[in-house]
C-alpha cells in the first residue's frame, strides 16, 4: 500500500494528510472544521474513531506486506479534550504484532501537544486466499 493511494474516499472526506507511512509508525493530521463536529460544535468522536482505525489499518497492512491483509475486529476510543477548531495529530504505533493479530496504540494530540483522544485497534492478519 503506497501513500498516494490513501487519498480518496472516506480519507478524504475527512481531510487527512499523511505525513509518516511506514510499518512502524503512522502520522496523520487534519484540520478540525464545522462539518466534522457534532451539534454541540466540537469535534465528532466518530472522527476520532475513524483516524485510529486508518492510523491502525495503514501501518498494519504495511508491516504485513505481501504475507496478507489486515481486517479491524476492534477499536476502542477515548476521547479527552473538547476540540473546536484547529490542527489534530495523530501517531500510530504498534503494541504487538503476532502472526495472527497486531495491538496498535493511536495518540491524538492538538497543536500545544496536548492528548486530545486516544485509541487502539486490534487488527486481525489474514493470509492470501
Amino acid at each position: 500500500m503506497d501513500a498516494p493511494n490513501l487519498t480518496g474516499g472516506f480519507v478524504a472526506l475527512l481531510g487527512l494528510q499523511f505525513d509518516e507511512v511506514s510499518g512502524d509508525r503512522v502520522v496523520i493530521r487534519w484540520r478540525v472544521r464545522p462539518e466534522l463536529h457534532q451539534p454541540f460544535g466540537i469535534q465528532h468522536g466518530g472522527v476520532y474513531c475513524s483516524v485510529v482505525e486508518t492510523a491502525a489499518s495503514v501501518g498494519g497492512s504495511l508491516w504485513l506486506a505481501d504475507r496478507g491483509q489486515v481486517v479491524g475486529v476492534s477499536n476502542q476510543t477515548d476521547f479527552l479534550r473538547a476540540v473546536r477548531e484547529g490542527e489534530l495529530t495523530a501517531v500510530g504505533t504498534p503494541v504487538h504484532r503476532g502472526r495472527s493479530q497486531q495491538l496498535w496504540q493511536v495518540e491524538i494530540t492538538d497543536a500545544d501537544a496536548r492528548l486530545v483522544a486516544r485509541g487502539q485497534v486490534r487488527l486481525q492478519n489474514l493470509s492470501p486466499a
